[in-house]
């Protein structure tokens, strides 16, 4: 799938070179470890020539690590300097940390609890807490998962303005074409559990071994939305638990959090 970001044709302010190498360092996915050319060239849609250049010059920056036996690439130290910059700048992290601490002191050891924000069709971890690490979900911050269909996603998309929303399926469509029917019923379901719960779910609509229920919450300058999850392993959280013991401490938390 070609996922690079080209500039519209009247755009002369568009550099699309480093538009390219950041496309190449979000290629990298939370379980790879190192990739080749020729992966990121399929990941990307660039030219292999094209994906060489931009790597050797990332791995100069020390945006990319090479290995010396495989010529492969991870990422390198820079890039977690620009995302601790980027997680600096969430003005409800911070108010968060507590808020998150007691969720995840409730009944339930086996739940993870997480606040995500929007990045294109994807919603990213930027604070994440668990009892139990060993059966608990193995995501952690900046894991990446599905705007429409992860309950964290659905709810970003529940707390946006219907412009926001009507732009988001657009672009979700533009990348995943023949999503267009799912993606859609997707967000009439997010919006009809938020306009019911006060928060959406997604039992199994993301993965079949997980249950989750989430609220947005809007940033306090109004800029952003964010997502609030309580999530677990199905067989260890089931939908009804979710709904009965978490629903309502989900919903105390957004409130205090701001709500949307």
């Amino acid at each position: 799938m070609d996922m690079t970001t080209e500039p519209e044709e009247t755009d002369r302010q568009f550099v699309t070179a480093l538009a390219r190498g950041l496309d190449i360092l979000g290629c990298f996915r939370t379980e790879d470890r190192y990739l080749s050319n020729h992966v990121i060239a399929q990941r990307t849609g660039l030219a292999r020539p094209t994906v060489s250049r931009l790597t050797y010059t990332l791995m100069k920056t020390g945006h990319l690590h090479r290995h010396d036996d495989s010529g492969e690439y991870r990422l390198g130290p820079k890039v977690l300097q620009l995302g601790f910059g980027a997680l600096a700048g969430v003005n409800l992290r911070e108010r968060a940390d507590e808020v998150l601490t007691q969720l995840c002191s409730g009944p339930n050891p086996y739940l993870t609890i997480a606040l995500a924000e929007r990045s294109g069709i994807r919603a990213i971890y930027v604070a994440a807490r668990r009892q139990r690490q060993a059966v608990s979900l193995s995501i952690d911050v900046g894991a990446r998962l599905p705007l429409f269909y992860s309950g964290i996603g659905r709810a970003i998309l529940a707390g946006m303005t219907p412009a926001e929303r009507d732009a988001a399926l657009a672009q979700g469509i533009e990348e995943f074409p023949d999503q267009r029917d799912r993606m859609t019923e997707s967000l009439a379901e997010a919006l009809t559990d938020f306009e019911q719960y006060g928060y959406c779910t997604s039992f199994g609509a993301w993965k079949p071994e997980i249950n989750a229920i989430a609220a947005p919450i809007r940033s306090l300058d109004g800029s952003s939305v964010y997502g609030l999850n309580v999530g677990g392993p199905s067989f260890l959280v089931s939908a009804e638990e979710l709904h009965r013991t978490y629903g309502p401490r989900l919903l105390r938390a957004v409130a205090e959090l701001g709500g949307t």
